[in-house]
């Protein structure tokens, strides 16, 4: 399914982008100021109607220059491990971070405490060991839950419902060996079971979740609905969100935090590219591009998707395109479009919704070479954030001579 359209080719009615972007080496990955503060602005309404706090989470978008335009919107970050905890306090020391690890290391445990706000867990068994020791610096503990309610069928490796899941503690577990001591530790729940999805799905875990370990709410300080809602997606149900935020404040007198990663940043980026090659091959038009969806945007090949391309998949055009990309991987197809004419060698093609899971996921398999990172400013200025080379590719995996 081809994600919602609207909100970043609308941006680019704001100017000629073959223009705009003429200089810019490709591929690269455009950062679009105005796309974040669109996001910014419903999560705002969110946090300002229902009372919930709302975290980063990094995981979908690491890029920290852009952590200024983001953080009047948000509370703080949520981090999946050690680097992430660090860079949500180096980056926005005045607000909180936030960790979930399945597992935290012995050498590592210290160094998180020291830049989290809140540590949760995955296990009892790793409450048991950590816990107290979170306890005693001052930081609060929570633990991941496993509802086992599944709103997703068909996508088991975003999942954490799915049969066989390492995520999460059980209705079952935490009655045997959830002891009065250990509960005492605990400052908060966690649940995450959404991947993209609207707050019915939110609504009908909720239920789930309430009837399950209800029970267990009353002496804590909050709780965190995770992530995976598409808050800023066109079609999104804000209302209900709301409501179910409210009916839990209101139920158990706890904060709520929210973790979306896709959300605040969801349509605020570009993917340029431009066609190497174009041929026919057994009654199918290809073109090549010079990007990798295996090494530039993995989620088209493992969620698996289709992303939005500017001015390609209307329904008036019947030119089909098979994109592909230059690595050996046979499966290192982008998808299938349609385009109003035929694509010529050097055209430029722009994918949306590519700030998530992209510069923060990308690899450089084959030697493909990592794309530039830009900011397009709101004054349609364009700022190279970095770029990478040769060297970035050898050095993470050998020693300089």
């Amino acid at each position: 399914m081809i994600k919602d359209l609207r909100p970043p080719f609308v941006r680019l009615n704001d100017f000629n982008p073959d223009e705009l972007f003429k200089d810019l080496k490709t591929p690269c990955y455009v950062i679009d100021e105005k796309g974040l503060i669109y996001d910014g602005e419903i999560l705002k309404r969110v946090s300002e109607e229902s009372g919930a706090r709302i975290l980063l989470a990094q995981k979908a978008f690491s890029n920290f220059n852009l952590y200024n335009v983001i953080e009047p919107y948000i509370y703080g970050t949520e981090a999946s491990g050690l680097y992430e905890a660090r860079l949500g306090r180096e980056e926005m020391p005045n607000k909180e971070v936030h960790v979930f690890c399945a597992a935290y290391r012995d050498d590592e445990i210290d160094e998180v405490i020291s830049y989290a706000d809140h540590i949760i867990f995955n296990s009892i068994n790793q409450l048991k060991k950590f816990g107290s020791r979170v306890k005693e610096a001052g930081k609060e503990v929570g633990v991941r839950i496993n509802p086992e309610y599944s709103t997703q069928p068909g996508h088991e490796i975003y999942d954490p419902c799915s049969s066989g899941s390492r995520l999460g503690i059980t209705i079952a577990d935490f009655k045997d060996n959830m002891t009065p001591e250990l509960l005492g530790l605990l400052d908060g729940i966690h649940f995450h079971t959404l991947c993209q999805q609207n707050s019915d799905d939110l609504e009908a875990t909720l239920n789930v979740v309430i009837e399950k370990f209800g029970s267990y709410f009353k002496d804590l300080k909050w709780i965190n609905f995770g992530g995976g809602h598409h808050i800023t997606r066109f079609d999104y149900d804000i209302d209900r969100l709301i409501r179910c935020i409210k009916l839990v404040k209101d139920k158990y007198n706890v904060e709520v935090y929210l973790e979306p990663g896709e959300a605040v940043v969801l349509n605020a980026g570009f993917l340029l590219t431009r066609v190497l090659d174009t041929f026919n091959k057994n009654g199918q038009k290809f073109a090549i591009v010079d990007t990798s969806a295996a090494c530039h945007f993995p989620d088209v090949i493992e969620m698996p998707f289709l992303p939005p391309l500017y001015k390609a998949d209307l329904e008036s055009n019947n030119i089909d395109y098979r994109i592909g990309c230059p690595t050996c991987l046979t499966g290192d197809v982008i998808g299938n479009y349609k385009f109003d004419s035929d694509l010529k060698e050097n055209e430029m093609l722009i994918f949306g919704d590519m700030a998530l899971y992209t510069t923060c996921k990308n690899n450089t398999f084959n030697g493909m070479p990592l794309p530039d990172i830009y900011v397009l400013h709101n004054d349609n200025s364009i700022e190279k954030l970095t770029s990478f080379g040769y060297n970035d590719f050898k050095y993470r995996l050998g020693k300089m001579n």
